[in-house]
């Protein structure tokens, strides 16, 4: 699906590395208040991806066909909709575009909300991947804590139960860690950000809305 304007001249192009639609219709209605006149955000999935990033191996899989996709499609910025950032850097050699990563622009909007933060993980096994990423972004110290709600990314895009479990578990993060803000650490979590932030009264960042907010301020000076 595009989002657009008939005066667009700009276009940000939103990728799901993951094969799984619904995340992208997710990510669609989740982008759809940043449309603004000149700009068009393209939600586009990666076909040649698993249909859960879940692992090292999910996340290798896909750097080189984000790559070709990054070549082959023209846009002004490109967003890599996955918490795991993959493909990031060699997506960022293959043009002079901006290609924006969901996890470092949610934990960098994070940290201009409040002290500390907290991130929702979908599995445990995410959680050392995660970690690695903020020691190279040297922001660890900021970070309040990182708990699981143990399911797989189309749960979290799909399941009944899971604004329920993120609810249980971002309650967790702000009473028993501390964290001042909660990121959400997938994007197919991207349908529950609103409830989640009424119900904890907490602030709760959606990593793709921050990295496409990102990329408007970039396209709109550039």
């Amino acid at each position: 699906m595009q989002m657009t304007d008939r005066a667009c001249d700009r276009r940000i192009l939103v990728i799901n590395p993951n094969s799984n639609d619904a995340v992208t219709r997710g990510l669609d209605a989740a982008l759809a208040p940043l449309v603004r006149p000149g700009i068009a955000i393209d939600c586009r999935t990666l076909a040649e991806g698993p249909f859960g990033i879940q692992s090292q191996a999910d996340v290798e899989q896909v750097a080189l066909p984000l790559r070709d996709l990054v070549r082959r499609e023209s846009a002004d910025a490109y967003v890599i909709a996955c918490y795991s950032d993959p493909g990031l850097h060699v997506c960022r050699e293959a043009t002079d575009r901006p290609v924006l990563g969901i996890a470092e622009c949610g934990i960098l909007t994070a940290l201009a909300r409040a002290d500390r933060f907290g991130v929702i993980a979908v599995a445990s096994r995410s959680i050392p991947r995660h970690l690695r990423a903020l020691r190279q972004m040297g922001v660890s110290e900021r970070l309040a804590g990182e708990r699981a709600l143990e399911m797989t990314v189309a749960e979290t895009a799909s399941g009944k139960d899971t604004l329920a479990r993120m609810i249980a578990v971002g309650r967790d993060l702000r009473d028993r860690d501390g964290a001042g803000v909660i990121v959400m650490g997938c994007a197919g979590m991207a349908v529950h950000r609103r409830g989640l932030e009424q119900e904890l009264g907490t602030p709760v960042i959606d990593p793709t809305q921050a990295a496409v907010a990102m990329a408007i301020g970039i396209v709109a000076v550039a």
